[in-house]
């Protein structure tokens, strides 16, 4: 387990791991509109698999961040669409939509930027903080 440090560490990591969870977003919201001819090649939407990370000495410090351990690929069911002159229909005329929530891939993108920005808003105070504690030595 890698060691946690500080309040910048962890807030690092977690706009890492929020990072990652949007450009899980865009791919999906990228590929929303891709139609194939078989279900199988389909494209399914992504996600990804959040894991604490903490501290060896947490019980001490109280630190823990969190970590991506995976990019999942969603189990869902592509739309069948009836397009009997689509370049990619098969013998019965249907294509396969992507298997993406466009509703739940902006709600996605709404709740990965907020907790990116409380992130920065995070370092902030730490930043500001620390130049208060700089300054009360002069």
């Amino acid at each position: 387990m890698a060691e946690i440090k500080n309040v910048y560490d962890i807030a690092g990591r977690s706009m890492a791991s929020q990072l990652i969870r949007l450009n899980t977003v865009a791919s999906n919201i990228a590929n929303a509109g891709t139609l194939t001819g078989n279900p199988d090649e389909a494209y399914r939407s992504i996600k990804p698999v959040f894991e604490t990370t903490y501290s060896d000495q947490f019980k001490q410090n109280g630190v823990a961040s969190v970590t991506v351990s995976d990019v999942v690929e969603m189990n869902m069911k592509p739309s069948r669409i009836f397009m009997p002159f689509h370049p990619e229909a098969d013998a019965e005329g249907y294509v396969y939509g992507a298997a993406v929530n466009l509703e739940e891939e902006y709600v996605e993108m709404l709740e990965a930027s907020r907790q990116y920005q409380n992130n920065v808003e995070v370092i902030t105070t730490m930043r500001a903080l620390d130049m208060r504690t700089i300054n009360l030595g002069k």
